[in-house]
């Protein structure tokens, strides 16, 4: 079915109407501070849009609350495969999709089912943060690992952690090495990494903008920092993944 006489009109009347669309980029942030376990970070972001929740999404449906389920359907599949990336094992995330999915189904207004919108992502994110300290068992090393996901902008460093936790530092580095299997440094370097590696894939930032919101010293530390740990450069990176590898999974949802 050609659809071109349809797309030119819906366009026409969303110039019209002033729609604006919100930025693909804009959008897949917020997916990676789901991925990332920042459960607080989660409910700023939703409790800055739950005002206007419907600003810049396309309308699937005359019927509002088909209109708004639609879209939950979308967001959930879109959730679930971000964290299976991220880590999360593909029965759980699949399984708690469907698990939503029924629950809004039996919602029956918009506002129930921005409700379940924001308890879905908060529940996402709470479990991608457990899953990062699955390994670990003290609660000195546990603050240590939300601090760091949460902070990743600073430079942080292993005797500011242990001043801020009123601990000794070299305790605090024999703990986190035994608990984690690696030195406090290569742990922030590889949750610094990660992040970018989701930045490169999911955004448009240029590499000085994902340098200076990681907390690397300079574009160029970043480069040589990425181009060690992943034996790429962040621009090779971005090549082989930006949008082929979000076409492959999720254009179609």
């Amino acid at each position: 079915m050609n659809t071109n006489k349809d797309l030119n009109y819906r366009l026409y009347l969303q110039e019209l109407d002033g729609f604006i669309r919100t930025p693909f980029h804009s959008e897949f942030e917020k997916y990676m501070v789901i991925q990332s376990g920042d459960v607080e970070k989660v409910k700023e972001n939703f409790a800055k849009i739950r005002p206007d929740f419907m600003k810049g999404k396309g309308k699937l449906s005359e019927d509002p609350v088909r209109n708004i389920m639609y879209h939950f359907v979308t967001a959930v599949a879109l959730t679930s495969r971000i964290c299976v990336e991220g880590g999360l094992s593909h029965d759980a995330a699949y399984t708690l999709s469907d698990i939503y999915i029924q629950k809004a189904d039996k919602c029956k207004s918009p506002e129930l089912i921005i409700d379940m919108f924001e308890e879905m992502q908060v529940d996402f994110a709470s479990r991608m943060r457990d899953l990062k300290k699955d390994k670990v068992t003290s609660l000195h090393v546990r603050k240590c690992i939300d601090y760091i996901y949460e902070h990743l902008q600073e430079k942080l460093s292993l005797k500011f952690l242990a001043d801020r936790f009123h601990l000794n530092a070299s305790y605090l580095s024999k703990l986190f090495q035994k608990e984690t299997g690696v030195s406090f440094k290569d742990f922030v370097t590889e949750a610094k990494v990660s992040t970018a590696e989701n930045m490169l894939k999911y955004s448009d930032h240029s590499h000085s903008d994902i340098a200076l919101a990681l907390g690397f010293s300079s574009q160029s530390a970043f480069i040589s920092v990425f181009k060690k740990s992943r034996g790429i450069t962040p621009q090779k990176y971005r090549e082989k993944y930006y949008r082929n590898d979000i076409g492959q999974k999720y254009e179609k949802q």
